[in-house]
C-alpha cells in the first residue's frame, strides 16, 4: 500500500520541518484563532524581533502561516488547510501501520 498525499516530498520537508521547532509551532498555535502581528509574536520570546521573523519566514516558507502588510504591521495568520492535509498523511500511515500490525497479529496468531 502506498501512502497519497496531496502534499508533494518536498512540501511535507517543509512543513514537518517547520514543525520541529517548538516556537514555529507555538507561533502556529497562536495563530490559529486570528492574526497576530510580528511584533506581538515576538514579544512572548526571549529572542530578538529578527529571529522570530526569520521562524515566521520558514513558516511561510512551508505554507503554514501567511503573512500579510498593514501599514506598518506584518500581520501573521496560520493555514489551517495545510494542518489539514499535514494531519490526513500522518493519518494514512497511522492506518497503513495499523493494517500491517493486525495483518502481523493474524499470522501470529494461526501459528498458535
Amino acid at each position: 500500500m502506498v501512502v497519497q498525499s496531496e502534499l508533494s516530498d518536498a512540501d511535507v520537508d517543509k512543513i514537518f520541518h517547520a514543525l520541529s521547532d517548538a516556537t514555529r509551532r507555538d507561533i502556529v498555535r497562536r495563530t490559529l484563532t486570528g492574526e497576530a502581528s510580528v511584533s506581538e509574536l515576538a514579544g512572548a520570546y526571549a529572542m530578538s524581533f529578527a529571529a522570530v521573523q526569520k521562524h515566521v519566514a520558514v513558516l511561510e516558507g512551508a505554507g503554514l502561516v501567511t503573512k500579510e502588510s498593514r501599514g506598518r504591521e506584518r500581520l501573521v495568520r496560520a493555514d489551517p488547510d495545510i494542518l489539514a492535509r499535514a494531519r490526513a498523511l500522518l493519518d494514512a500511515y497511522a492506518d497503513l501501520w495499523r493494517g500491517r500490525i493486525d495483518r502481523l497479529d493474524a499470522v501470529l496468531a494461526a501459528d498458535d
